[in-house]
């Protein structure tokens, strides 16, 4: 009985301590709790902490991406081997930036697709693969980018179309040209039908244009490394149908230039020139120097291979022309030379020379020895050549003229300087 009295008796102590700490030890307890969070916080990863806000937040299927894309970096670590081309950086897990801005778009579209908000659904992964532009995330931008255009809903929307221009380009740029097409004739088809602008407000039809344009560019590099011309023809004028619809006068110079030195590869001068024609017009339009000196070169080439040389001397004349002007000392000096080779194949020798010459003066202000050199063999193979054909033409001659000519030359070694034509009468004094 009495120990019942004693344990009654304690019981209603204890209560009245608790009545009597009442106000303080919650404000104690919630205060060890906070701190105890605090440093659970503190303890953990900057990865379990991401992971931890996205399923306190109810964000399963961010949380399950996230950590799939987290084990992927590492696997892709571990497989790395040192020259395997790989670009390791920091692990993917200690990159604060980069998990807060997968958390934040991640967790939006999840949110989005809940409300069935497909088009932000796409926005949302739009962003995420535009964000990650460095080259060593490459392969996080494409995981985004085809989550974005590949999804069964919103995959027809404005974002996923941009998102598929932006996976052609991905893809031009790592040489898969079958991929990058494919993507472009996508993106092309649905911008074509709504008429869309993308992120920078540029028409996105216009966009896979030009992708679609580089895109056969690069295809009919390998048919032309074979000399298939009929098939490189085929993938450049597709090409060029793409570069004209562009909008784009560059693109489209360009895309003609390449046809006409297909053409002209493939001996069809004539319909190259209508292609160097088409681009002397758009670079004299955009007052393209560089576009206009290489047009000329190439236009020149054609001309000369129809053997029609004054229309090919009009054609070089031109070209130094506008290197001249436009402080294009290579290329005049190259202009020159063309020049002299031509009158030096027809026996002008002296015309030759003079051309010879100012290439020779262009190269030395270059200071490029290579071309210094090749200009120093022409103007010596030109007098040379001048030199000998007199001279055996007063050895054929032997008249007295003549004859005081040679032994005049043979005195001074021929040190004078050549002072006339191959064409000119050969009984003028040349010494």
């Amino acid at each position: 009985m009495a120990s019942r009295v004693e344990f009654d008796r304690q019981l209603k102590m204890n209560a009245a301590a608790q009545r009597h700490t009442g106000l303080i030890l919650p404000e104690i307890t919630a205060d060890r709790r906070k701190k105890r969070s605090t440093l659970h916080r503190f303890r953990n990863s900057l990865k379990q902490n991401i992971c931890v806000e996205m399923l306190q937040g109810g964000f399963h299927r961010s949380f399950s991406e996230l950590f799939f894309l987290l084990n992927s970096d590492q696997d892709r670590r571990a497989a790395a081997e040192p020259g395997s081309g790989v670009r390791l950086q920091t692990p993917l897990d200690e990159q604060r930036d980069k998990l807060e801005t997968m958390r934040l778009h991640l967790s939006r579209a999840e949110q989005a697709e809940r409300t069935g908000s497909w088009s932000v659904v796409c926005e949302q992964r739009l962003i995420l693969g535009q964000y990650f532009s460095a080259p060593e995330d490459l392969w996080l931008s494409l995981h985004f980018y085809h989550s974005c255009a590949d999804r069964e809903r919103g995959g027809r929307s404005r974002p996923a179309t941009e998102a598929r221009a932006c996976l052609a380009e991905l893809y031009l740029q790592q040489g898969e040209l079958e991929r990058a097409s494919q993507q472009a004739e996508l993106c092309l088809k649905r911008a074509e039908d709504d008429g869309w602008l993308d992120s920078a407000g540029r028409p996105l039809r216009l966009r896979a244009r030009r992708a679609l344009w580089r895109i056969y560019s690069r295809l009919a590099e390998a048919p032309l490394d074979t000399a298939d011309y009929n098939e490189a023809l085929t993938l450049l004028h597709k090409g060029y149908s793409m570069a004209a619809e562009s909008e784009d006068q560059q693109i489209e110079a360009e895309a003609s230039y390449r046809l006409g030195l297909t053409y002209q590869s493939a001996g069809e001068h004539d319909t190259a020139k209508q292609f160097f024609d088409t681009c002397t017009q758009i670079y004299g339009t955009l007052q393209d120097a560089d576009g206009l000196v290489k047009t000329y070169k190439a236009m020149a080439k054609s001309i000369e291979s129809e053997g029609n040389i004054h229309e090919t001397i009009q054609c070089l004349e031109t070209l130094a022309d506008i290197s001249r002007s436009n402080g294009l000392q290579h290329h005049l000096a190259d202009a020159y030379l063309r020049l002299g080779n031509i009158y030096y194949t027809r026996s002008q020798c002296k015309r030759a020379c003079e051309f010879f010459l100012q290439g020779y003066e262009v190269a030395s202000n270059l200071e490029d020895l290579t071309l210094l050199h090749k200009a120093q063999v022409l103007v010596a193979r030109a007098r040379a050549h001048s030199l000998i054909r007199k001279y055996g033409a007063d050895v054929e001659s032997a008249t007295p003229s003549a004859l005081r000519r040679l032994l005049a030359w043979k005195e001074t070694r021929g040190r004078q300087d050549l002072s006339t034509d191959s064409t000119d009468n050969t009984n003028t004094a040349w010494y």
